[in-house]
């Protein structure tokens, strides 16, 4: 039954092979069944997540336990170097030592040479201390049988304290004392030197230690190398779908990605002061972790391939390269990145065959495959070899008429041949007439020719054939080219002929066959040069939408953004044809629902969404002072009066004192100031049904008062409202004391910006009453300061 269960999960896996639950629960599944049964799903899970540290555990686990020692080995073969995890790697040891037990000294050197042999690996791991200290122990326990093997036995040790004690590890320190202990039992005057020449590799370990430690805490060693997703909360389902506590669902795919960044960026720094070899290995190591669990980002494999190259070594860079190309083989990207690296280094062959493995994938070929092989072709071995391949890649199914243009370009710019270059574009044409793009890179060409005959020919053929939805940017561009280099006849007879074509495309009504003073801009513009003025332009787009949509039911707050709207080539405003690419179908977006953002046209009810269902007039003004809200009528007193006693009285006294807002946002400086002359009150000093008097009658001149002066703000009781201090308190007293402070007895700030900010508002404050404000919360040096 289990066994049953698990080869349909197996089959509904299939369908995600990243679902980190689904995998979760086929190893469980694996735990219960028979090695036989389990070894399909183990290899398919390990087949997924080829670093992954519990299910090749769990894996070699399965075979350890039946003592199949041969299958064993065979795993751990697979294993260890996808997975530099120390886990696994002292599973690897506990192995070893159980199958030499019974060897004596043949055993012993063995076991002795896979702990070296691991420790060359991870032994650079901040969580590497009890490896060492296993390690140490084993040393000490193998026999001497003369004083010679003694010595050498105490040699070892040694070597392996020295090395152990300079790595920041989170045993660092008890290594440290192990290793004092051992030197004073060996012999203490040898012992003074040695200690004193390692102390300060020692201390500077422990240093870095506490720094390393930072950066290694904010990686989750739990997480599953699963694809980038761009969803933050889909990457938190399916990296972690059980740790509750790892990090918010959302953005744990960029955190996890920042962390390794960073955590990479302080190896590189070589805190340590080591050694370049040595620090070199911990790099490398680092990387190396990195990819147990961002296996499938191209660019940590390109930033390792690349540090490699620059360190020196070239054949671990290629073999970077590929190992990522086997783990990402569809990325294209990291081709071309092997390619340019064997390329720069002069190995031309080499990158050929790169070349020639990427377009001997059926799979994976593309267009762009076949341009950058021309390109490398035409580099590398010439004008004949280039143009051969380009023969045959026209004749494949996945050639478009990017490589026409290319192929075409690359022989007019870089072999000065115009009219092979030409026969190029006719030959496309045949075979892409239906393409907009192709057309517009055609006409482009012909007009580098300064052969404006046959750009017209051309841009007639193409509008002959092309269905009108598909023939918008032909048209613009014809229009363009015509406003440009023709005269006025052909000038307004493009433009006429246009409208004629496009009227009834659902891009532009009716009306567009009418002539506009859209025409007359289009027509004299140049480049960012208009005719006429921004508020002309904003209120020639508000009146073609008008005039585009008279026969719909719009509010007069739908109009479009005149600014942004205006598009040379809409009607008549041509635009700039480099900026984007045309696609064979241009989907515009309906302009019908664009709306013009205009502060005065906000209501009450955006700002309270309640506020029309309780009474209050959908079409009032915002707030701009408190006369206004004051003005409100008596029927609608009580909806407001719900609506402020859902607010805070501290929100309610601020909002009383706040000026007159003009445009989309307030003046921070000017609110800074009303914050910093305010006495805002606590919950407990302000009752929440006094609000609604308050705000009504406050005067309006207290809004745009910034005089510094408090005469305006005062409570009733004519004593100053009291701050209430929030975070954590460490006993009753101190927060007694805390909300019982004034804001004048409070010390400055030390925090420069706050300074900065507070000298800024004050110096408003000043600039609008012609002096310092004797009632200001500002008091002391700062207040001086302003005078």
């Amino acid at each position: 039954m289990a066994k049953k269960d698990a080869m349909m999960m197996m089959r509904d896996e299939s369908q995600d092979k990243y679902n980190v639950e689904a995998s979760d629960s086929l190893a469980s599944q694996a735990l219960v069944l028979p090695i036989s049964d389990a070894v399909p799903i183990y290899e398919q899970l390990v087949t997924t997540f080829p670093t992954s540290l519990k299910y090749w555990k769990q894996y070699v686990e399965a075979y350890m336990a039946i003592n199949n020692h041969d299958a064993t080995k065979l795993i751990f073969s697979r294993s260890l170097f996808n997975c530099l995890h120390i886990s696994l790697w002292r599973c690897y040891i506990r192995f070893i030592r159980k199958i030499n037990e019974n060897t004596a000294a043949e055993g012993q050197e063995e076991t002795r040479k896979a702990f070296d042999f691991m420790l060359n690996y991870v032994g650079t791991d901040i969580a590497s201390g009890p490896v060492w200290m296993e390690y140490i122990t084993f040393l000490k326990s193998m026999p001497a049988m003369n004083p010679q093997e003694e010595s050498q036995r105490m040699t070892l040790v040694r070597k392996a304290y020295q090395k152990a004690i300079v790595i920041p590890t989170h045993h660092v320190e008890q290594l440290w004392k192990d290793y004092e202990n051992f030197e004073n039992s060996v012999s203490r005057a040898l012992a003074k030197g040695l200690l004193s020449e390692y102390q300060p590799k020692y201390n500077s370990a422990k240093v870095v230690y506490r720094e390393r430690k930072k950066y290694v805490d904010e990686i989750e060693w739990n997480m599953l190398a699963v694809p980038p997703t761009g969803s933050y909360k889909a990457a938190y389902n399916r990296m972690v779908p059980r740790i509750e506590y790892a990090y918010p669902c959302t953005h744990l795919e960029e955190q996890q990605y920042m962390a390794w960044k960073r955590f990479l960026a302080f190896e590189k720094g070589n805190p340590q002061r080591i050694d370049s070899s040595s620090s070199n290995r911990r790099i490398a190591f680092t990387y190396e972790q990195c990819l147990m669990y961002l296996y499938h980002y191209p660019d940590i494999w390109y930033d390792y391939a690349t540090w490699q190259a620059k360190s020196g070594s070239i054949d671990s860079a290629i073999k970077v390269f590929q190992r990522a190309l086997k783990a990402l083989p569809d990325s294209e990207v990291l081709w071309y990145a092997y390619a340019e690296s064997e390329e720069s280094r002069g190995e031309i062959q080499s990158a050929k065959k790169i070349y020639e493995s990427l377009l001997g994938n059926n799979v994976s070929v593309t267009a762009l495959s076949h341009i950058q092989f021309i390109r490398f072709l035409r580099r590398t071995e010439g004008i004949e070899a280039a143009r051969k391949y380009f023969l045959d890649a026209r004749k494949t199914p996945n050639c478009t008429y990017h490589v026409y243009v290319a192929y075409a370009m690359m022989a007019f710019c870089l072999d000065k041949d115009p009219k092979v270059a030409h026969n190029v574009f006719e030959a496309g044409l045949k075979r892409f007439m239906h393409e907009p793009g192709y057309i517009l890179e055609y006409a482009d060409f012909l007009c580098r020719l300064n052969d404006d005959r046959n750009i017209r020919a051309l841009f007639e053929r193409a509008l002959s054939s092309l269905p009108p939805e598909e023939s918008v940017e032909v048209w613009k561009r014809f229009t363009e080219f015509e406003q440009t280099y023709g005269d006025l006849a052909s000038m307004l007879k493009v433009e006429q002929r246009r409208k004629e074509a496009l009227s009834w495309t659902g891009e532009e009504g009716a009306s567009a066959l009418e002539a506009s003073l859209h025409d007359v801009v289009s027509r004299y513009s140049f480049m960012d040069l208009w005719p006429c003025s921004p508020k002309d332009l904003d209120h020639l787009a508000q009146q073609e939408w008008l005039v585009k949509n008279i026969d719909k039911k719009s509010d007069k707050s739908t109009f479009p953004n005149g600014a942004n709207s205006i598009e040379k080539g809409s009607s008549g405003l041509t635009s700039n044809s480099k900026l984007s690419t045309p696609s064979t179908k241009v989907v515009y977006p309906d302009t019908s629902r664009m709306v013009v953002y205009d502060p005065r046209q906000k209501h009450v009810t955006e700002m309270l969404p309640n506020a029309a269902a309780d009474g209050l007039p959908s079409g009032s003004s915002s707030m701009k002072s408190t006369s206004n809200v004051a003005s409100v009528s008596s029927a609608t007193a009580k909806p407001l009066h719900e609506i402020l006693k859902l607010m805070p009285p501290a929100l309610v006294e601020f909002i009383t004192q706040l000026p007159a807002v003009e445009g989309p946002s307030p003046n921070v400086e000017i609110v800074l100031s009303v914050l910093l002359q305010s006495n805002i009150p606590t919950g407990q000093a302000v009752k929440v049904a006094a609000a609604p008097q308050q705000l009504a009658a406050a005067p309006s001149g207290s809004t745009s008062d910034l005089s510094g002066s408090n005469k305006s703000r005062q409570n009733p009781n004519e004593s100053s409202f009291k701050l209430s201090h929030t975070g954590k308190r460490k006993d009753v007293d101190r927060h007694e004391d805390d909300e019982t402070a004034t804001v004048q007895s409070r010390p400055l700030p030390r925090d420069a910006f706050m300074i900065r900010q507070i000298r800024k508002a004050r110096g408003v404050t000043s600039s609008q009453t012609g002096s310092a404000s004797g009632g200001s919360m500002i008091s002391g040096e700062l207040s001086g300061s302003t005078e």
